[in-house]
């Protein structure tokens, strides 16, 4: 069977999905060291819920899309080298992202957890943010894990919806997701990566408009009408 069609199967598209989610539990609860965290399963909770709906709609609606969201590993060939830096950085970074506040705040007490009224908060956040991304996800058919200019798909600037807005919506959401998931798990060390993890998203949002400035036909006039990166009124 052809490689491309076997992952677009909707089976493996679902066994893959419940392997991503079953080793994201794994992460958040090994390093805990025990099962009863209701913080950690409601964190998963909502990103199975989120996956689910997402996952859903690409394998009717964007089979290509959801090919290039199903890898594992952010690498293409493609991709440009300094790409590759940035998000080999930001993998490690992001799996630990997950393993550290089981180990702050459950298995072993390095900090003072977070009080409840931010942790719920922090949940509440995700919410909108999630809605986000599936709109940013519906909205953008050439939103690739890497930084590369999809000529075989003929990409195109994106003009509407969260583009409108702000010319990188994607990265404005996960700056406040990575914020957010450890401020609902209660670790205050985990918050340390999220501020690394937003230098590294500010980098790439940086070069990644200088790459479309340089190489997709109608970027420049879309960033003149879209004056703004990450922030509305801000960069």
């Amino acid at each position: 069977m052809n490689p491309q069609i076997q992952a677009h199967h909707p089976a493996i598209v679902w066994l893959r999905f419940a392997v991503r989610m079953g080793l994201f539990a794994v992460a958040l609860l090994w390093s805990a060291g025990r099962w009863f965290w209701w913080e950690a399963w409601l964190t998963v909770g909502l990103w199975t819920i989120f996956g689910a709906v997402t996952t859903s709609y690409l394998l009717r609606h964007d089979p290509a899309l959801l090919a290039e969201r199903l890898k594992l590993l952010p690498v293409s060939r493609d991709q440009k080298p300094w790409d590759r830096v940035i998000m080999a950085l930001f993998f490690v970074a992001g799996v630990t992202l997950f393993i550290v506040p089981g180990l702050d705040v459950v298995r072993y007490g390095w900090s003072e957890p977070l009080p409840l009224w931010v942790r719920v908060s922090a949940f509440v956040v995700q919410v909108p943010c999630l809605a986000g991304l599936n709109w940013i996800v519906r909205e953008n058919t050439w939103l690739a894990q890497v930084v590369k200019i999809d000529e075989a798909r003929h990409q195109q600037v994106i003009t509407t919806g969260p583009y409108a807005l702000v010319r990188h919506p994607m990265y404005t959401v996960t700056i406040v997701l990575v914020f957010a998931i450890p401020a609902a798990l209660g670790s205050r060390y985990a918050l340390l990566l999220s501020l690394f993890l937003t230098a590294l998203l500010i980098m790439r949002t940086w070069l990644e408009d200088r790459t479309l400035h340089a190489e997709l036909e109608g970027y420049s006039d879309y960033a003149r009408q879209t004056r703004y990166r990450l922030i509305p009124g801000i960069w």
